[in-house]
């Protein structure tokens, strides 16, 4: 094989797989990226079995052919040259990988030893909008448990219906669920769920960083590169019935005022438990924590509010996880009492419908 790629567009894909190959790996070809010289283009391909990524960039292929190199090596290589033509030749003691005055040679895996990855079918199941995708994954993401033996709660749960989607994830201590309507026909296929893996999400969340063009779904496919993912086996909760409904004390809050007023009291909180109390009362709301070691902090955030006293704890951690996840000036709280779930809500957001349900701690 040999090709001509620019600097910059070889850069840029290449950037994507970062998060993909793991450095650690048992199987040592699954830290190589599979370049793949055809006409006018090369496609890039690398997996960790559970996440995939293809995508591809304009190159002048003199010799067509395919190769891997160890993804991370040639990234670092591609980012230390100048902004020039990047030449990559085979040959039989390894790969040349040359540009301006730089030369250097390669060790390589055989192609045969990669894994095989499905390809993207020429007919999608749907077209789901880009912002829509965007904000779903931006704010539940960061509720998906990292480690949990209960497996289903390692990924975030798909819905698509024919006029709306759903992103739900969950650690058991609070659940987070984004709805974006999209134009689909009301006489589409039934419901699709899939659990995506969180790996997955987090991937597709650095895709969708760039570029405007709707995303096309049949596992996932953005622009002119293809997410390939292994979807997680399992029953995932049945979230709908975590979601309280008679929650009838509503209060709302500034969001950068309460963020920061979190942000302070949690300061002198428990540093295992990270419980902050949120004493409510007429007209105030006062932000305290207590610890035996540290000592104490309150701060008192003025709101709208002539119902009954309570007090209600939660883990500010979460707490500020919503809050950092929304960028409405306004969000509101809705509580039923201090032992049951409290819902979390961004006021006046357009374009997506968000629930946060947080579990108070008894402390």
């Amino acid at each position: 094989m040999e090709l001509v790629v620019r600097k910059a567009d070889l850069l840029r894909e290449l950037q994507l797989f970062q998060g993909i190959v793991e450095r650690k790996n048992t199987i040592p070809i699954l830290a190589n990226v599979l370049i793949e010289g055809d006409g006018d283009h090369v496609r890039l391909l690398a997996t960790d079995l559970e996440v995939g990524l293809r995508s591809r960039c304009q190159a002048s292929v003199a010799k067509g052919g395919s190769l891997t190199l160890p993804a991370k090596k040639l990234y670092e290589i591609i980012k230390a040259l100048p902004e020039t033509d990047v030449r990559i030749e085979e040959d039989k003691s390894g790969v040349k990988v040359a540009a301006d005055r730089f030369d250097s040679r390669m060790q390589t895996l055989p192609r045969e030893d990669f894994p095989t990855l499905p390809e993207a079918s020429t007919s999608p199941t749907a077209t789901l909008p880009r912002a829509g995708v965007k904000e779903m994954v931006s704010k539940t993401q960061f509720a998906i448990t990292g480690e949990d033996t209960r497996y289903f709660l390692n990924g975030g749960l798909f819905v698509l219906r024919p006029e709306s989607m759903s992103l739900v994830a969950t650690d058991g201590h609070r659940l987070a669920l984004v709805t974006v309507t999209r134009d689909g026909k009301p006489d589409d296929a039934e419901e699709v769920k899939a659990i995506l893996p969180k790996k997955t999400l987090g991937e597709l969340a650095r895709l969708l960083q760039e570029g405007d063009e709707d995303i096309r779904y049949e596992r996932g496919e953005v622009g002119g590169r293809l997410l390939i993912s292994r979807m997680i086996d399992g029953q995932f909760p049945a979230y709908e019935r975590v979601i309280p409904k008679g929650n009838d004390k509503h209060i709302e809050f500034e969001r950068d005022r309460l963020t920061n007023a979190v942000k302070r009291v949690a300061l002198l909180s428990n540093e295992r438990s990270r419980a902050v109390k949120f004493q409510i009362d007429t007209g105030k709301v006062d932000v305290t924590s207590s610890s035996p070691d540290l000592g104490e902090a309150k701060e008192t955030l003025p709101v709208d509010y002539d119902g009954a006293s309570m007090q209600i704890c939660f883990n500010a951690q979460y707490v500020l996880d919503f809050l950092a996840a929304v960028s409405t000036d306004v969000v509101s709280l809705e509580l039923k009492d201090e032992v049951s779930q409290a819902v979390m809500k961004p006021v006046g957001a357009e374009g997506y419908d968000y629930t946060y349900v947080i579990m108070p701690m008894r402390v």
